[in-house]
């Protein structure tokens, strides 16, 4: 039988990649957490991570399939014993939230900040990506995305809806011809999404906006196009929580141009029953709620709940 108390050495060993960020975590000595995983290694008979002196620790192949199998371990018997003690301690463990890229980066990274700020004992990793994340792999606890799911055993809600809007550079308007009227976006560049590699369907909206629009600049990262979009040469749409947070891009025929999206945010049904995953959960609720005006490109900075709320 392994020694399930050596999965928390793997664990942190695979989070942090070194065994010196490890021990500390764990509060014993760098040289405990390398005998537990020569002792882990021994008992599986196989080689978990590789040694390195400039990258630390990466888990090899095998290491990467067990880390899957000791994270799900360590998810369920923390959820366990949240849901067997009932006690008002304080929050601990690890908590993965995948979501898009520019949520991820530009409103979620923040308040996940704030988040660990209220609850120091739990551990973050934030995954925004320009793809699905699959909760079936156990990829994340929290997963934010634009579409709901259609099918699986899934906590579900609306986290909230957001708007796009048409944005260009002071230096872009001031060069290029007038825009009072939608017919005038014809004599415009833009920057857009790479067609053929969108991963979903709800970010196709620029073909609706202007029939024939020139792209001249393509990218699958809304990131990247917000930053081409700083350079002067075309306009694009953006989420407000982007862009309405820099003040060098200008909204462009405000009352004409607006694309509503939503945010899902879902988890597995037995999460439900996980203190530190609903804490995170209502946190976010209230948290996105309260920045609706950023959303709506409304306001142009984010806010934070009061210390005194979760």
């Amino acid at each position: 039988m392994l020694d399930w108390d050596g999965l928390r050495y793997f664990l942190e060993v695979a989070r942090t990649q070194r065994v010196s960020a490890a021990a500390q975590r764990l509060g014993v000595q760098h040289t405990t957490v390398s005998r537990r995983i020569r002792a882990l290694e021994r008992d599986l008979d196989t080689v978990l991570f590789d040694k390195s002196k400039s990258t630390g620790f990466t888990l090899t192949e095998e290491g990467v399939r067990f880390f899957t199998y000791a994270e799900q371990m360590e998810g369920t018997l923390i959820t366990a014993q949240e849901a067997v003690s009932g006690q008002s301690r304080t929050l601990s463990g690890h908590l993965r939230v995948g979501c898009t890229e520019g949520f991820g980066n530009y409103v979620l990274a923040p308040l996940m900040t704030d988040f660990q700020r209220r609850y120091p004992a739990i551990t973050l990793d934030i995954m925004p990506v320009p793809r699905f994340i699959s909760l079936s792999k156990r990829e994340a606890d929290i997963a934010i995305s634009l579409e709901r799911p259609q099918r699986g055993p899934y906590l579900c809600t609306k986290l909230h809806d957001y708007a796009l809007k048409l944005y260009g550079s002071k230096a872009y308007l001031d060069a290029a011809p007038a825009i009072k009227t939608p017919e005038d976006l014809a004599a415009h560049s833009f920057i857009g999404y790479v067609e053929e590699l969108l991963f979903s369907d709800r970010l196709r909206y620029l073909e609706d906006i202007v029939a024939t629009q020139r792209v001249i600049f393509k990218s699958t990262s809304v990131i990247a196009q917000y930053h081409a979009a700083l350079q002067g040469q075309s306009l694009a749409i953006l989420p407000c929580f982007i862009a309405a947070q820099d003040p060098r891009l200008q909204v462009v025929l405000d009352d004409h141009v607006e694309v509503t999206r939503s945010f899902w945010m879902y988890c597995h049904e037995d999460l439900r029953y996980s203190n530190r995953v609903m804490a995170l959960w209502d946190f976010l609720k209230k948290s996105v709620q309260l920045n609706q005006p950023l959303l709506y490109g409304q306001a142009g900075t984010l806010q934070y709940l009061p210390r005194d709320s979760g």
